[in-house]
């Protein structure tokens, strides 16, 4: 297939989730998720859907992105096709369509094990993609074995990429395993900072790993200020049993254990020194200074996504609020997918 034929039939796509006349289906498709998978609410699936069209699917943005690669320079891919298997994350609504995007638009076919969270969204996505062009119909396979494939790319837990690292020893592969992010703060964050990053704190109930499940604060920081601004969006996550539950089992084990916590009637706050947080619970741990934070983040690079801060303070952070937006480049653990798919 021509590397024109996968770009319009991407660019298609995007265009179809963009369109009023789109969201009946698109719609019935979210009650369907959700009735599969609790944590993916109508909203939550129609807002990844929105991301994944805005950010991934525009004909500006794909044609730029893949400019970046071999396989631009001409109309076929940089070599002949390979069949790739992917191990699909489910954690958020249609989390493993970017590597879906990246192994078809790299020119190789798709040998996909789908999970069983994310079932109905990835399965829905490869319908349509095969509808508005038949030919993909070749081109991707929906599996639970993936033995027949000549690259893998995992997505699990730190045991399973393990696993999959000596299953997988002999065969060109990414494994990725688990990361969580990091909202750095300075002290002179304002209310309308403080509403974002309690975006990136739990949307999607916290369930990804570029939520921020860690705050790097300075010492003596004073928490109330940020607990307050976040107060309005308890009974949106109250109103979730699957969340309340966690929050309730939680609250009551910090009580319990006499564990020191703020609690602003749906986030738990703690002091910390993991990285991953419980659902319903934020963690936090403390610097000096900025070189002190740089240094935290550095020694701990390999297990974080994304890092939020404020005005830029740290290089290679992104604002808050943004880091449930990720772009076509912002690739999970920091592997270019597109430079792996376009050397084998």
């Amino acid at each position: 297939m021509l590397l024109s034929e996968r770009l319009q039939t991407f660019i298609a796509l995007g265009t179809f989730l963009r369109s009023p006349g789109a969201q009946p289906e698109l719609q019935e498709i979210t009650r369907l998720a959700h009735h599969r998978n609790n944590w993916f609410t109508p909203d939550n699936t129609a807002k990844s859907l929105q991301a994944i069209a805005d950010e991934f699917l525009t004909a500006d943005k794909l044609s730029a992105w893949v400019a970046r690669y071999p396989l631009a320079s001409g109309e076929g891919s940089s070599s002949a096709p390979k069949t790739v298997g992917v191990v699909m994350a489910g954690n958020i609504p249609a989390v493993g369509f970017h590597d879906l995007l990246c192994v078809l638009m790299s020119g190789h076919k798709i040998l996909a094990k789908l999970s069983t969270q994310d079932f109905v969204l990835i399965h829905y996505l490869i319908q349509k993609l095969k509808e508005i062009n038949p030919a993909f119909d070749n081109w991707i396979e929906e599996a639970e074995r993936l033995n027949a494939a000549d690259a893998y790319i995992t997505t699990g837990s730190t045991n399973t990429a393990r696993y999959f690292a000596y299953y997988f020893a002999g065969k060109p592969h990414i494994i990725r395993q688990n990361r969580t992010s990091v909202g750095l703060l300075m002290g002179e964050e304002g209310e309308d900072e403080f509403e974002k990053l309690g975006h990136d704190i739990s949307d999607y109930y916290g369930l990804g790993c570029r939520n921020v499940s860690t705050l790097l604060v300075p010492e003596g920081y004073d928490f109330i200020p940020l607990l307050r601004t976040l107060e309005p969006m308890v009974a949106t996550y109250l109103n979730n049993h699957k969340y309340q539950n966690n929050y309730d089992y939680n609250k009551s084990i910090y009580l319990i254990n006499g564990v020191p916590h703020l609690d602003n009637g749906y986030l738990l706050l703690t002091e910390n020194d993991g990285l991953v947080s419980p659902i319903s619970v934020l963690y936090y741990q403390t610097y000096q200074d900025q070189a002190a934070a740089d240094t935290w983040i550095t020694e701990r690079t390999d297990r974080i996504q994304v890092v939020a801060s404020a005005q830029g303070w740290l290089a290679g952070s992104v604002p808050f609020g943004q880091t449930q937006n990720p772009g076509l480049m912002d690739y999970a653990d920091g592997v270019d997918t597109m430079a792996f798919l376009t050397q084998l």
